[in-house]
């Protein structure tokens, strides 16, 4: 099994690529140990030491460090050895019976905004969360309220220096440009 890492726009995290389908459907993030109960793999992972976060996407695994750990060239064997060996064992990604369903947190808008709202989403689901996968992240919808958009940054993008450049300079002028009534975008 060959897997190949890329950097990502966040020093701390890296993306892993195995070579297959990681979560076939939606995402999955854990950003501590006791989330990582939830997936075989996320745990395998957060037992090298050093891990901080893992998100995995359709093909990727996205692995956040510790801050003031050692540095990646201690810490990207050991992930690299993890991933291969939870491949090779045959155990499943997810435990049983775990849903990679979104999370249970409520979106919020007013119904007055449900067209503005059907906006954000399909350009979110079209023109952004295409791109910020390719840097191991994503962005996900959480609310819309008086011209102001809320986002969720994930993967490599939570906690990424560059992700407030990516929102007020990248989605905030997407979003402006097709809906003139966003004034604003903000992660939550």
């Amino acid at each position: 099994m060959f897997i190949q890492t890329e950097a990502t726009p966040n020093p701390a995290t890296l993306k892993f690529l195995p070579g297959r389908v990681v979560l076939p459907e939606a995402t999955f993030e854990a950003r501590d140990a006791a989330a990582a109960a939830r997936s075989p793999l996320a745990q395998r992972l957060f037992d090298v030491p050093g891990v901080a976060g893992v998100y995995f996407g359709h093909d990727f695994i996205s692995v956040t460090k510790a801050e003031g750990g050692d540095g990646w060239p201690q810490v990207k064997p050991a992930v690299l050895g993890a991933i291969m060996e939870h491949f090779q064992s045959g155990a499943p990604v997810l435990a049983e019976g775990v849903s990679v369903a979104e999370e249970s947190d409520e979106e919020f808008y007013d119904e007055a905004d449900a067209d503005t709202v059907a906006t954000i989403k399909d350009l979110l689901e079209t023109r952004v969360r295409p791109a910020v996968a390719g840097d191991g992240g994503d962005i996900t919808f959480r609310g819309y309220r008086e011209g102001v958009v809320y986002l969720e940054m994930k993967g490599a993008c939570s906690g990424c220096p560059s992700s407030t450049a990516t929102l007020r300079h990248g989605v905030q002028n997407l979003f402006r440009h097709f809906l003139p009534d966003v004034r604003e975008v903000q992660a939550v």
